[in-house]
């Protein structure tokens, strides 16, 4: 079965990844506990960045907003060191939480491109893939992606996969600094970026809320229902189970 939708009006593919080009267990078997086993070595050899400097600091102001949320654990204002153990541990909690906070968030990519480069990390794709970049490229279509990981994280995955660099075929890579995935405005921001109207861009996710927001900005938007994704509840959305559905 094929995706039923006019080909010739779609210039551009947005993607998601967890649950859309990537297993979600991947996300949550792999990556999530990497990035928990590292983090606190990660901030205690790159607390010189600005990057990091600047990330913990973001962190620290969402822990003042929500430090009454149960569990969360406390932040010392210490010394240096005892702020290092506090953002870490505060990372940590939100890993186990999946917030989509955007400074952990660049932690996490961070914290992973350095599995990557040192082999502990191969990025995950699914094997229709590859095949789906190079048919999408081939007929002209701007294949990007949107995803709560950061820009970086996301290059990674791409970028180390069993099926070579993929990174190639990517045009433009958007995460949470553009807006949140469940907000329609964010989708408005991408398809300007893209300097495509929102109708002539499709929208692959596995997220009922993200593809209703994707709408209401006006793309045109289908489900990934891959075998071991959550059932996605009640939509009107059109559905594939590949992308050798999608303009093969």
């Amino acid at each position: 079965m094929t995706l039923s939708l006019d080909e010739a009006r779609i210039q551009a593919i947005l993607l998601d990844i967890e649950g859309t080009t990537t297993s979600v267990g991947f996300v949550y078997h792999t990556l999530f506990p990497y990035a928990r086993k590292h983090i606190a070595e990660f901030l205690e050899k790159q607390c010189q960045s600005q990057i990091v400097r600047d990330a913990v600091k973001q962190l620290h102001r969402e822990w003042e907003a929500g430090a009454r949320e149960p569990g969360c654990p406390p932040w010392s204002k210490g010394t240096d060191q005892e702020t290092r153990e506090s953002a870490a541990a505060y990372c940590r909690w939100l890993i186990d939480r999946d917030r989509k906070s955007t400074p952990l968030k660049t932690l996490q990519g961070m914290t992973w491109e350095r599995g990557y480069q040192s082999g502990e990390l191969r990025g995950h794709v699914y094997p229709d893939v590859p095949a789906a970049f190079e048919r999408w490229k081939r007929k002209g279509k701007t294949i990007s992606i949107f995803s709560s990981g950061s820009v970086l994280a996301q290059k990674l995955i791409f970028a180390h996969t069993d099926f070579g660099d993929l990174t190639p075929f990517l045009a433009a890579h958007f995460d949470t600094t553009t807006g949140a995935k469940k907000e329609s405005e964010s989708y408005g921001k991408i398809a300007d970026a893209l300097g495509k109207p929102p109708g002539a861009v499709l929208f692959l996710s596995d997220s009922v809320a993200e593809l209703d927001a994707a709408r209401s900005a006006g793309m045109e938007t289908a489900l990934s229902a891959r075998p071991e994704n959550p059932e996605p509840g009640p939509h009107d959305h059109r559905v594939i189970r590949s992308f050798e559905e999608v303009f093969a």
